[in-house]
């Protein structure tokens, strides 16, 4: 063995009295070229695997998520546009019932609107009918009434004679007095 000042770095590893090696084996520059050339095998290899695999599917993944977030946002616009169209049917359909409903009760109306008039009519020409026909009984009857009317007349006119002179006076009399008293 060679003659070393105690502490002096060795081109090798050399042992303290712990039983452990001294100096950091990165750090000893008799190391660096194979370090270098070993890191730059390294990166390179892990670029073209980053490069050539890891990134590409990474890219792959994204488009794909992309598309399909896409797709889904085109579906959800159609479906609303679907949605949207099948509204404005309902609320023409809606539209279109409620002035059918409003049109068939106008003509209901209408209709029952002439009905009940033509039976008023009917009732009335009837009842003028019928009044007229009472109006032509109530005449005849008052004729009848009025014809009777002198023939009692003459009779209580008689009886009242009667009774106050005691005599009964004359048909020829009580008549003129009837007649007389008719044209006053």
């Amino acid at each position: 063995m060679a003659d070393t000042k105690p502490g002096a770095p060795t081109a090798h590893a050399t042992q303290d009295a712990g039983g452990h090696k001294a100096g950091f084996p990165p750090f000893d520059a008799a190391t660096f070229p194979s370090q270098l050339l070993w890191f730059v095998l390294a990166f390179g290899a892990l670029y073209l695997l980053m490069s050539k695999v890891a990134l590409p599917r990474l890219a792959a993944i994204i488009d794909n998520r992309q598309n399909k977030i896409s797709g889904d946002l085109d579906n959800a616009a159609l479906m609303q546009k679907q949605a949207d169209d099948a509204a404005k049917a309902y609320e023409k359909t809606l539209a279109d019932a409620k002035a059918r409903a409003q049109t068939l009760g106008q003509e209901a109306s209408a209709r029952a609107a002439s009905e009940a008039d033509a039976k008023r009519k009917t009732i009335e020409s009837d009842l003028n009918a019928k009044l007229a026909a009472a109006d032509t009984q109530i005449a005849a009857a008052k004729a009848q009434a009025m014809g009777n009317v002198e023939a009692i007349a003459r009779d209580a006119a008689a009886a009242i004679v009667q009774q106050l002179t005691g005599k009964a006076p004359g048909a020829d009399a009580i008549a003129a007095a009837v007649a007389a008293l008719k044209t006053s």
